[in-house]
């Protein structure tokens, strides 16, 4: 917004910080889900190992892998280890890290390797470990290892090195093992049944899924080796059914291998390589946590640490994101409130330029809204708006992306959602906009009539109307809580419909995460981390409708505001003023027309007179005459539609406001006092006006006595408005602060009226002798007041009609004449 752009300006750098802080604060919140993913899905269910790559492994290990591994993937594997012999200076500085090479050889793998070598590495070893799976699955359909066993049997051929069970040892001990412990016979169905561990169980599928749930959470009880699962396709349990079955047994099966068809060790191996790698990786784990255990490695400990190490991690990030934060919220709160206060301040300045035809278009009910509650609207809109406006999209967009990241088959939830919300809030905003301009109007109201009843509490009281303002001021707030109700049910009911939205999406989310988690495309982790993700995205959306609702009332304030501040001003300097050195107080009128703006017709016409100093200029004529539209030209509270005004020769206009104004004591028809004491008062125009001064200024008002009689003398309080002292107090008040000014020229519009005819005799007869040297101009109603006035000037609608003396007026004036005999007795005419 415009006003926000020119208020802002000065904060560009406290803006970057906060933009800074912010991108921290999303990056913090963005890092959250995944840190937690990679707890569930490594910590827990991978045991904290984060690659699936062993390390090292024992020899048999690797023959065991090479024989399910393809050409490329065996090439791959051989080359990515290297053996450790027993004894030798690298056994003793892994012996720590794997006790086992103190006592037999051990694979190790290579260092220096690439980043690249080990991601083709780690897809070798998965594929190898998720084929060597299939097989065993496809075997147990087909008794093709049953047949192998067998067939070695009859061979006599020797087997591998390979520790066996005790009391076991040649070929026997190994057909006997495998045909026991690995193989699913028939007449092995009832020790399955009582517990017997398995390698494999029977699927209707020669291909074979493996189980769903296998990857991500354990299973109490593998079924029985050559039964079906109850969904219908069993499979090897990952997580369970390689830890039921030892590594010894699985190397003895490697010189089987020789005996087997290869076309169903080149289908298990096509398979693994055409499939997810995320099955190939939650395999390749379990069988790694199952070497690190045989080389005598604590693989709780592995787990424990990552834990701890993904926990604090968690901890330290959150708390980060907490102080970027509260140092936005920090930096927000002091630029709004710098903000606020230069507005304020600017609104406060531009008024005091006002003239009178401003105060005409804008209302004083009106300019104390604008300047209070319009300013805290645009404050309250900073405050959230640096923190909101900036921070939704990022959280909004990151979370969009690390959301696809986590599963791009749920991504079209979240989009579904946007467009969901998204509806919700516009038509929300439809609704609601036109409101918030009505509503500042209704604010307005609300204030005017709250204002008038409390300024016009005497009159209305006088009147008994006090059923009739209640009223008045109840329809109008009436009016205000009605809009005001309306507003806020929508925003209510937008609220509630997001927070069900957000609830239904992250059941959608479950669900059909489950299915995808139960066809081994998700992990549980991944799945948590995007309802978390999902989340965010709907919160951003939330901090969104927020902003709409913030901006759009804001910018209706941000319009009124500027209403004021860019309002071009009727009465402004010149560019290069003139300045009078040493002013007499000359003032004359030339041929002088005004008219109001907007006005149908001129209110003073062609007036032309001149007021010399050391003379009284007295204006006298029915009521609506013009009398104080004429002494308000003098200061340039107008400005004259025609001709000129003018101070020892030199046009007004063509002089600062300043400097003429402070050669004008001015006293106001109804005097007016401020908050503070009647020095202060006194000292208004004239800040270093000495006790002396205004001593003499009080005497001169015939004010002294009853400011004298106060307990703190000039020192006593003045309350707003002057509403401790009474109305005639309150104008000789207003006149000695006048005085006080020693001005060239004094202006009193009707300032005597509320005087009784002693206290106006005494007061003329004082102001005479103190305002010998300056040029006086008079309004008054009473002609007594004026009687001894060097130079009357008679009005009547706006024109001038008579101009001299009392008696001179007497005699050629009917109007002042037809005044003057309804005010004095006969003798006094004459």
């Amino acid at each position: 917004m415009k006003l926000l752009a020119r208020y802002l300006k000065p904060f560009v750098g406290i803006l970057l910080v906060c933009l800074v802080l912010l991108f921290g604060q999303a990056a913090c919140d963005l890092s959250l889900p995944t840190l937690m993913s990679d707890m569930v899905n490594v910590g827990i269910q991978q045991s904290g190992l984060e690659a699936g790559t062993p390390e090292a492994m024992r020899q048999e290990g690797l023959q065991l892998l090479s024989a399910f591994a393809g050409e490329e993937d065996r090439s791959l594997l051989e080359g990515g280890y290297y053996t450790i012999e027993p004894g030798s200076s690298e056994a003793q500085r892994f012996a720590e890290d794997y006790p086992l090479v103190r006592e037999e050889a051990v694979c190790v793998l290579r260092e220096g390797q690439t980043q690249e070598e080990l991601d083709a590495l780690e897809g070798a070893y998965n594929r190898a470990s998720y084929a060597m799976l299939l097989y065993f699955q496809q075997a147990a359909e087909s008794g093709d290892l049953e047949q192998a066993a067998q067939n070695l049997a009859q061979s006599q051929l020797p087997t591998v090195e390979a520790p066996l069970p005790d009391g076991q040892t040649g070929l026997e001990g190994s057909q006997e093992s495998f045909l026991q412990g690995a193989l699913p016979e028939e007449s092995s169905q009832a020790e399955s049944d009582a517990g017997a561990p398995t390698l494999y169980s029977s699927q209707g599928d020669s291909a074979g899924e493996v189980d769903s749930t296998a990857a991500q959470e354990p299973v109490e009880n593998s079924a029985p080796a050559g039964e079906t699962s109850q969904e219908g396709g069993s499979g090897l349990d990952m997580s369970q059914g390689l830890e039921s079955v030892s590594l010894e047994q699985l190397y003895q099966v490697i010189p089987l291998l020789a005996y087997v068809p290869q076309e169903g060790l080149q289908q298990a191996q096509e398979q693994a390589a055409a499939s997810d790698s995320m099955m190939g990786e939650q395999v390749g784990v379990t069988l790694a946590r199952l070497f690190y255990e045989e080389l005598g490695m604590d693989t709780a400990a592995i787990q424990s640490r990552y834990i701890w190490n993904k926990g604090l991690q968690m901890l330290g990030v959150a708390l980060l994101g907490v102080i970027a934060t509260v140092l936005v919220g920090f930096f927000s709160a002091r630029m709004a409130a710098a903000v606020g206060r230069q507005l304020r301040h600017d609104l406060f300045a531009k008024v005091e330029e006002f003239s009178n035809g401003e105060f005409d278009r804008f209302s004083t009910a009106s300019l104390i809204t604008r300047t209070t509650n319009d300013v805290q609207q645009i404050q309250m809109l900073v405050t959230m708006g640096v923190r909101m406006i900036c921070y939704t999209p990022i959280i909004g967009i990151g979370g969009v992306i690390f959301a696809v990241q986590k599963s791009v088959s749920l991504s079209f939830l979240v989009a579904l959602a946007v467009v969901v919300f998204l509806g919700l809030i516009l038509v929300s905003l439809a609704v609601v906009l036109p409101k918030f301009k009505i509503l500042q109007k209704l604010i307005d109201k609300l204030n005017l009539v709250s204002r008038e009843n409390l300024s016009g509490m005497m009159v209305v009281r006088a009147f008994g109307n006090e059923g009739y303002e209640e009223r008045r001021f109840d329809a109008a707030n009436r009016d205000l809580m009605e809009t005001n109700r309306f507003v806020q049910r929508v925003m209510s009911l937008l609220m509630p419909a997001m927070m069900f939205g957000m609830n239904l999406l992250s059941v959608l989310i479950v669900w059909v995460g489950g299915h995808a988690i139960a066809q081994s495309t998700l992990q549980i982790g991944d799945m948590m981390a995007f309802i978390q993700y999902a989340m965010q995205i709907i919160m951003a959306f939330l901090m969104l409708a927020m902003i709409f609702i913030l901006v759009p009332r804001a910018s209706v304030s941000a319009g009124r505001i500027l209403e004021v501040l860019d309002a071009p001003l009727s009465i402004q300097d010149p560019e290069k003023p003139e300045v009078l050195e040493e002013p007499k107080g000359v003032v004359e009128f030339q041929d002088v027309s005004f008219r109001y703006h907007n006005a149908d017709g001129d209110v003073l016409e062609h007036i032309s007179f001149t007021a010399k100093p050391g003379e009284t200029t007295a204006f006298i004529g029915a009521t609506g005459a013009g009398k104080s539209t004429l002494v308000n030209l003098i200061p340039r509270f107008y400005d004259v539609t025609e001709g000129a005004v003018t101070i020892d020769g030199v046009d007004v206009r063509k002089l600062s406001q300043h400097q003429l104004r402070e050669m004008i004591g001015y006293v106001p028809q109804k005097g007016m006092l401020f908050s503070g004491t009647v020095a202060s008062n006194l000292r208004y125009g004239k800040e270093d006006a000495t006790g002396q001064e205004l001593q003499a200024a009080l005497a001169t008002a015939q004010a002294a006595d009853f400011v004298n009689a106060m307990d703190e003398g000039v020192d006593s309080p003045i309350s707003q408005g002057g509403t401790n002292v009474s109305g005639g107090q309150r104008q000789r008040l207003s006149i000695a602060r006048a005085l006080a000014r020693k001005a060239p020229i004094y202006i009193f519009d009707d300032s005597f009226s509320a005087l009784d005819f002693k206290t106006d005799a005494a007061l003329r007869k004082a102001l005479a002798r103190d305002t010998q040297n300056a040029t006086v101009l008079i309004v008054a109603q009473r002609v007594s007041t004026i009687l001894h006035a060097q130079q009357i000037i008679v009005l009547d609608q706006g024109k001038m009609v008579g101009k001299g003396t009392h008696k001179e007026l007497l005699q050629t004036c009917p109007e002042y004449r037809e005044i003057a005999e309804s005010q004095l007795q006969k003798e006094e005419l004459e």
